[in-house]
């Protein structure tokens, strides 16, 4: 049995005490001459037999001999000592014995044996040694109170901490200021904590308590604390004992740990620098700090990449400034430009690259600046404050401020690369979709854009609205699959193909014809690629690397005449537009045979035309627009119908209420709208001749173009040189063509002129040399008109020319 569990209950005299030890009276030659009820319990001899015998006779290990000269617990240099003993039976017993002098005579009783089973007494002297340890050399403050929770005793270690035995008979809370319960659960004050336990006899263990002792009043510390009640053997409370641990350390560094770990939860959740910052202050403050200012580095800002080194960088620009008073709220700071002495803090930290602390008299009396730093580089400055804290700043501070800004770093750093992506994201976004749109005759146009990745601000979605000849419009929505960069990307590339195949006046038809060869061809091209890279590389990518997001893509592409207020329309994969009446309001859609979506292969794409009146309102867009996750397509195209019922709104004012409509929140899918309102040219703008397939028709088609040009009031100029196309255009008609042949001029914001015929041959501009008699014509016409063309049609071709018409 330990001595802890024998000292249960035990008398705290000890074995070899008179009243508890087995006891027996020597003479001064160590003859027995008295004989106690406990010496013969404990030896078995009874006192007939024991009275008038040597003691020595009873000693095994010095037979004979008297040696007992050790006093009794209690006399002067108490000590004792380990004997073996012979039981009456025969067995041996090894017991403590002392003694006690008695008389100092010759005769009669002279000292008083005491003994004692020696196991027992040695677990009572390692118990008394236990007892005398906690009371003077434990770390552990131990104190016991009374039933009114005053002070009554309080070992050393409590004494050196508190100064206890100079509050005797003060209550727990009266031992420190400010003192307060730190541990959730518990009642507000000590005092309460340890009434609970007394009337209830539960512990209460590893109660955290926060204080100042008398010893340091200047600093907080915190205590472990733990309460027992003492009560007597009928139960009775007696008071309670408290066992006290000064863990300022361990708390602290406890602290410091918890704060790296929130820190970590909270610090970085965005790809903004200023909430980074403010999420870092949240942290710090107050907990670590009273105040907190974060300044970057003004070429951070705009996301350039900072040059290694610790070069001093004292020009910044301030982002966060957390409170200096009060309430503790952070608050941010207007972005300014902040310069910083060379021998300031933070000019210092910047140069050196490491924290730099500063403590010194004054009402901030302790700072701390942690550079912002990056794969060697110093994105900018953290500068902690601490003017209200009761402790300054210190070594262990410092590795905890390190790592607090290291943390934000890495955030701020990818906000900064963000930022750099950003920018580059946006001006792709500028440079693949259209800025401005034409301004055109034949339409009104207006148009919204929607990006899935709202932060990149591009993906795959686009419009265009294309001028072709003849005052005619192309009209142009399509879908890359995915979006970000990539999709985006690809989207440039194919609009710059519409574009390009627009320009040759192909029919919406054959013009995604077209763009389906070159995406099939470029998917090819991908593929082989990706398999070279793949066989050299002897590995495998993962899964869609080698996908090609132009597979898949949707387009639809619609050319308006003015003129005859017709369109052509083919579609590959893209839903139907929507048109509006302009008499009835009535929304419907134009059938448009569905083609398969480019790069898909399979039915070739067919292209329907149908009238458009003038007042049309012609809704083209994306799936993004009416369909996605959770979404009903015909409820939403029944939502799209009923706010372009509207139709004599303004259209940007169409555009937006179908956005908030349709797209009220977070948008999954690119999505692009494109609005057209159709115009009609009024015939007296356009004039047209049918001409005889006669040389003599030549002339007669120079004053028909000339007479129409002087009644439109137009500068004489003009009449010359269309005098000259016109007579070039059909001599060549007349030439090499054969059938009727056709002659129009259209007054738009240029003078258009247009010969058609039955042939299919397109002339070629060449540079004539100075013997030949002809092919000089197409050259001077180059030369004097803004620009020329052909243009095929079901019956043949059309070669227009158009010359700016003087302001």
């Amino acid at each position: 049995m330990s001595a802890v569990y024998a000292a249960e209950g035990a008398d705290f005299r000890g074995p070899l005490d008179v009243t508890k030890a087995a006891t027996a009276v020597l003479d001064a030659d160590g003859t027995v001459v008295g004989w106690g009820p406990a010496a013969h319990a404990l030896l078995g001899y009874p006192p007939h037999e024991a009275v008038g015998r040597p003691i020595g006779t009873l000693v095994v290990d010095r037979p004979g001999e008297y040696h007992l000269s050790t006093p009794l617990p209690g006399a002067a240099q108490a000590r004792r000592q380990v004997l073996h003993m012979r039981h009456r039976d025969g067995h041996i017993l090894r017991v403590a014995a002392a003694t006690l002098p008695l008389s100092h005579a010759g005769t009669g009783p002279a000292k008083l044996l005491a003994v004692a089973d020696a196991g027992e007494t040695e677990r009572w002297e390692a118990l008394q040694s236990m007892l005398r340890g906690l009371a003077t050399q434990s770390p552990v403050g131990l104190a016991i109170y009374d039933t009114d929770l005053r002070v009554v005793w309080t070992n050393h270690a409590l004494y050196r901490e508190m100064g206890t035995f100079q509050y005797a008979g003060l209550g727990p809370d009266e031992m420190v200021s400010h003192g307060e319960i730190l541990s959730d659960g518990y009642p507000g004050t000590l005092e309460e904590a340890m009434r609970r336990v007394i009337d209830t006899g539960e512990p209460v263990i590893e109660l955290h308590y926060s204080g100042r002792p008398p010893n340091d009043p200047e600093h907080d510390h915190v205590w472990s604390c733990s309460y027992y009640r003492l009560q007597d053997a009928d139960g009775r409370a007696l008071g309670v004992c408290e066992e006290t641990v000064d863990i300022t350390a361990r708390y602290l560094a406890q602290q410091r740990l918890d704060l790296l770990v929130r820190a970590g939860g909270r610090v970085g959740t965005s790809l903004d620098m200023t909430r980074t910052a403010q999420e870092l202050s949240a942290v710090a403050v107050p907990q670590f700090a009273d105040g907190i200012t974060v300044d970057l580095i003004d070429a951070v800002l705009e996301g350039d990449q900072p040059v290694p080194g610790t070069a001093a960088a004292r020009r910044v620009v301030r982002v966060w400034e957390g409170p200096a008073t009060g309430d503790g709220d952070a608050r941010p700071a207007r972005r300014r430009p902040v310069d910083h002495p060379a021998d300031s803090l933070q000019a210092r930290c910047l140069a050196v690259g490491r924290p730099v602390l500063d403590t010194g008299p004054g009402s901030v009396h302790s700072r701390l600046a942690v550079p912002l730093r990056t794969e060697g580089a110093a994105l900018g400055v953290v500068t902690f404050r601490r003017d209200r804290h009761p402790d300054p700043f210190e070594s262990g501070d410092l590795m905890v401020a390190d790592e607090l800004v290291a943390r934000a770093a890495v955030s701020i750093d990818n906000a900064r690369r963000y930022t750099r992506e950003h920018a580059a994201a946006l001006t792709l976004q500028r440079s693949l979709l259209p800025r401005h749109l034409p301004r055109l005759t034949g339409v009104d146009v207006a148009h919204r854009y929607l990006p899935a990745d709202s932060r990149a601000g591009v993906g795959g979605d686009w419009y265009d609205v294309i001028a072709l000849s003849g005052t005619r419009v192309g009209l142009v929505v399509g879908d890359v699959v995915g979006h970000g960069m990539r999709a985006a990307a690809t989207m440039g590339r194919l609009r710059t193909s519409v574009r390009a195949f627009a320009r040759l006046d192909l029919p919406p038809d054959e013009l995604l014809t077209r763009l389906d060869e070159l995406v099939t061809q470029d998917a090819h091209e991908q593929s082989a690629v990706h398999t070279a890279a793949q066989t050299g590389a002897g590995t495998q990518s993962g899964p869609g690397e080698g996908d090609d997001p132009a597979l898949g893509v949707t387009c639809l592409y619609a050319v308006y005449d003015p003129v005859a207020g017709r369109c052509s329309m083919a579609r590959a994969g893209s839903p139907l537009p929507s048109v509006v009446d302009p008499a009835t309001g009535a929304v419907s859609h134009p059938d448009v045979p569905a083609g398969p979506p480019l790069g898909l292969g399979g039915l070739p794409f067919e292209s329907a035309e149908f009238d458009l009146p003038e007042g049309s309102l012609m809704a083209l867009f994306t799936d993004g627009l009416v369909q996605g996750r959770d979404r009903d397509r015909d409820a939403e195209l029944a939502a799209l119908h009923t706010v372009l019922a509207d139709h004599r709104t303004p259209l940007d004012e169409l555009c937006d209420r179908i956005v908030a409509t349709l797209l009220p929140g977070p948008v999954e899918d690119d999505a692009a709208l494109l609005l057209v309102r159709t115009r009609t040219l009024d015939s007296h703008e356009v004039a047209a001749w049918d001409l005889a397939d006669d040389p003599e028709a030549v002339g007669r088609a120079r004053a028909l173009a000339t007479g129409q040009v002087d009644a439109w009031g137009l500068d004489g100029e003009l009449s010359f040189t269309t005098e000259l196309v016109v007579s070039e255009l059909v001599t060549n008609a007349i030439r090499y063509a054969s059938g009727p042949i056709q002659l129009r001029l259209i007054r738009d914001r240029t003078l258009i002129c247009e010969v058609s015929d039955s042939g299919h041959t397109s002339p070629h501009l060449r540079r004539a040399a100075s013997d030949d008699e002809g092919g000089r014509g197409l050259f001077l016409i180059a030369q004097m008109t803004q620009q020329w063309g052909t243009r095929y049609t079901p019956t043949g071709k059309t070669i227009w020319a158009e010359q700016p018409i003087p302001p």
